[in-house]
C-alpha cells in the first residue's frame, strides 16, 4: 500500500487495464453485482472534501480514486429468479455481494502494482455515505466498500516497511497449527 504519491497522472491504458480486470474478478452466482466510481481531475478535489477523513493528506495526491461499490439488490434478484426461496436473506451465509466487490479491489491494487503504479485501499467513513452519495449521483442500492488512490509511489522508504513484515513460519501453517 502506497501512502504518497508523485503529480504524474495514470496512463489511460492503465486504466483501461485495472478496469477490465476488476470486472472480471470472482461473483457468486455470476451476479456481477459490482459498481465503480472513477474519479480524476476535477472530480477528486469534490472527492477528498467529502471522503477523505480516514486518509493522511499525502494520500490526496492521487490522480486517480476508483470507489468499489456493491448492490445487494442484484444478487437477491439473480437467486430469487432461480429459487423464490433466496428471497429469505437468511439463507444467505455471508454477504457475498461485499465479498466479491472486495476481491474486485484486490484485483484493481494487483493490477496496479503489476502497470508500475502504487495504490491505496482505505474506508469511506460512514458519516461520508450520504454526502458522497449525493454529490456524486450513486444510487441507493449501492454501497461504497472503501475507495483505491491510484497513482505514481511517491514514496522513499520501502526498506523500512520490508523490515516490518512478519516472518511468514508466523503466518502460514502446512497441516495443522
Amino acid at each position: 500500500m502506497v501512502r504518497q504519491f508523485t503529480d504524474r497522472p495514470v496512463p489511460q491504458h492503465s486504466l483501461d487495464r485495472i478496469l477490465a480486470n476488476a470486472v472480471r474478478g470472482p461473483s457468486a452466482g455470476f451476479c456481477q453485482g459490482q459498481a465503480y466510481l472513477v474519479l480524476t481531475g476535477q472530480d477528486l478535489p469534490r472527492f477528498w472534501a467529502l471522503a477523505g477523513e480516514a486518509t493522511r493528506p499525502a494520500v490526496h495526491a492521487a490522480p486517480l480514486v476508483i470507489v468499489p461499490l456493491s448492490c445487494q439488490r442484484i444478487y437477491i434478484d439473480a437467486y430469487v429468479q432461480q429459487d423464490p426461496s433466496w428471497a429469505d436473506e437468511s439463507r444467505i451465509p455471508m454477504p457475498f455481494w461485499h465479498l466479491d466487490t472486495a476481491m474486485a479491489a484486490l484485483l484493481i491494487l494487483l493490477t496496479a502494482v503489476d502497470e508500475g503504479l502504487g495504490a491505496v485501499f482505505f474506508g469511506i467513513v460512514d458519516h461520508e455515505t450520504r454526502a458522497l452519495r449525493t454529490e456524486f449521483g450513486i444510487p441507493e442500492d449501492h454501497q461504497p466498500i472503501g475507495a483505491i488512490a491510484i497513482g505514481h509511489d511517491g514514496e522513499t522508504d520501502r526498506a523500512s516497511l520490508a523490515s516490518r513484515r512478519r516472518p511468514l513460519a508466523e503466518m502460514i501453517h502446512h497441516g495443522q497449527w
